[in-house]
């Protein structure tokens, strides 16, 4: 049985990530990318589907964990009978290869350690072919084109297709174990010092956080948010997936199961935006290159969403020798809303390159000419239906959020060409914007329901529509905007957390049920804090940032039945929505006080600091 999904801690080397369990197990892993085939693929199943297991042997007393300060480096701590003994789990970044390093430090006493490595390539289909080094002592495990390397000074043996090794750590006694990942035809990955890579790794991470200023009350998990973020990066590219894994369910034991591992434009330009207003524009430039080469082409086939290099077809299919994460299946691999249509992407893309030029970025010529080229395919297409923001299956409607969207495309696109000095027909941009506008209020808002619906002419109430006031579609103060948000709170709320809509009275073509979807629920604290409602906005806040697991870390949902997290995990939205949130309430707090004479936390100006 795999852990609790909120059980698990991340370590990446801007490559792939890992998932490690309290206990120590090694149950997520894919390799060479985030979006190969995982050859830990336990969280979906067994241990028999690829796990690698480093822990006391003897029963554990108790056991803690945490991130050493700034940094991806996971340190976990256990008490037994026996003593007192360190687990440290890291991941080196540019080494040339991939390679998770684990390191055994004794504190106190004597403990016996077990360790177990189950390596299953193909999602835990396939089972390697395994022999000694020449050299050294450790394993080689080969199976078609892929190659695992494992070094350490402890002996191994192998045990009904497992390799395993039992052994004693003494106080001040440190053990290595490093397992790198290559290509089958290419050369083994060669011996490194596992202490030197371990300072390294540090040192990078450090060098990186060092670069933030984010100051206040929520620096802390703003931070360990950020640094979550950066590992979602794919570094060869600039791309930023969604999230690291596949099909875990939004509903426990449900089918809402989705695989995450691509770029989202939706996705990835809030998470560069995040990113900028909190000072780190390296990683601007890297997705706004990203984007130029995702984008090239015909706008007719632009996309919602791309590999991490930009690949186009993302095909989805079912995996059906993985029984799915506590039973819940199908697991899937690859993404079928590649082929839909969801306006929105349009104005988070627009948007985020405008406030990309607020913050300082230069601007880039061919990018606005992509724009261009993208608004106008805009124009032809904004009043058709979509799939929308939740990438529903049940067939296309007029998404209002979606609409929204469109006019922030448009609306950016006036702002960047007046306030940059940039080529384009700003009158005719106008006329658009404010024919959209027209067309959303007139449609979008249902006087009966005396607030914005999720679908023009419906009566279904959509937890998007929060973001009306924070894109600028409409001030925080107008009419339609607070009796909107007091529908939503009316309505939404489950114990105090929003879900996204009722999946049991809208139609998206899946059977009902899930968890709260917290990017919703800090949506919803920014217009507490916009109707003045600090206090309570506050509250809301510091009970979203309590709902983090042990190491800082968020899911897409959150189950407040169970108390349980649901959803693929990390999940980027999640924290993506918990920086942008923290920074507004720590900016208001600023501003009420008069703390400082200007913008703080990378905020270059109050447009800049826009939530969407």
């Amino acid at each position: 049985m795999p852990a609790l999904i909120e059980d698990y801690a991340l370590v990446g080397d801007g490559h792939t990530a890992a998932l490690i369990s309290r206990d120590g197990s090694v149950d997520w892993l894919c390799w060479p990318r985030f979006d190969s085939a995982a050859c830990f693929a336990a969280l979906l199943g067994a241990p028999e589907h690829g796990s690698w297991q480093l822990a006391p042997a003897s029963e554990v007393q108790t056991s803690r964990r945490c991130y050493r300060d700034g940094t991806l480096v996971l340190e976990t701590d256990y008490e037994t009978a026996e003593g007192a003994v360190t687990v440290i789990d890291f991941m080196p970044p540019g080494n040339g290869w991939s390679e998770l390093v684990r390191i055994v430090i004794g504190r106190r006493g004597r403990v016996p350690m077990h360790m177990s490595l189950t390596l299953r390539f193909d999602y835990g289909f396939s089972v390697p072919w395994v022999t000694r080094l020449t050299h050294g002592n450790g394993i080689r495990a080969v199976v078609g084109p892929d190659m695992a390397v494992l070094r350490t000074d402890v002996e191994l043996h192998g045990e009904n297709m497992h390799t395993v090794a039992d052994f004693t750590v003494s106080e001040g006694e440190r053990i290595p174990f490093t397992l790198a990942y290559s290509s089958s035809h290419q050369r083994m990955p060669p011996a490194t010092d596992p202490f030197s890579a371990l300072a390294r790794t540090e040192n990078h991470w450090r060098d990186w956080t060092a670069r933030c200023e984010v100051k206040g009350r929520y620096a802390a998990p703003i931070m360990r948010s950020l640094i979550t973020l950066k590992a979602l990066a794919y570094a060869p590219t600039g791309g930023i997936v969604a999230a690291p894994t596949t099909s875990l369910p939004e509903l426990l034991g449900g089918t809402r199961n989705w695989d995450y591992r691509y770029c989202w434009l939706r996705d990835a330009t809030i998470t560069l935006l995040a990113l900028m207003r909190c000072g780190y524009y390296d990683e601007a430039r890297a997705w706004r290159s990203w984007l130029e080469r995702a984008l090239a082409g015909s706008p007719a086939q632009v996309q919602i969403m791309y590999g991490l290099a930009g690949e186009r077809r993302l095909p989805e299919s079912e995996i059906d020798w993985l029984p799915g994460y506590l039973g819940a299946k199908p697991v899937r691999i690859g993404n079928m809303a590649v082929g839909q249509l969801q306006l929105d992407v349009y104005g988070e893309v627009m948007n985020a390159l405008h406030l990309a030029r607020v913050g300082g970025l230069h601007t880039n010529e061919s990018v606005w000419a992509v724009q261009r080229v993208m608004l106008d395919h805009l124009e032809t297409i904004w009043q058709e239906p979509d799939e929308g923001l939740w990438e529903v299956r049940s067939g296309r409607r007029h998404f209002t959020f979606s609409k929204v969207m469109t006019w922030v495309a448009f609306d950016r696109a006036v702002k960047s060409a007046e306030k940059f000095k940039l080529d384009g027909p700003v009158a005719h941009w106008r006329e658009l914007r404010d024919t959209i506008h027209a067309d959303v209020c007139r449609h979008g808002f249902n006087p009966e329901r005396n607030a914005f619906t999720q679908v023009y002419g419906g009566d279904d109430l959509d937890a998007s529509l929060l973001l009306v006031p924070l894109v600028g579609f409409l001030p925080p103060d107008d009419p339609r905007v607070a009796s909107t948000v007091a529908a939503i709170e009316r309505t939404l709320l489950r114990d105090g957390l929003v879900v996204r809509y009722h999946t049991s009275e809208v139609d998206d073509g899946l059977p009902p049920g899930e968890g709260t979807f917290l990017a919703c629920s800090f949506w919803f604290v920014d217009n507490l804090m916009l109707q003045g409602r600090v206090d309570e906005a506050h509250a809301m806040y510091e009970r979203l940032v309590g709902l983090a697991n042990d190491v800082g870390l968020l899911a897409e949902e959150y189950d407040p039945r169970v108390k349980r997290f649901t959803g693929n995990f990390p999940q980027a939205f999640s924290h993506v929505a918990l920086v942008h949130t923290g920074l507004n309430l720590m900016r208001h707090e600023q501003e009420m006080t008069h703390a400082t004479g200007h913008p703080r936390n990378g905020s270059q100006s109050k447009e800049s600091g826009n939530a969407a």
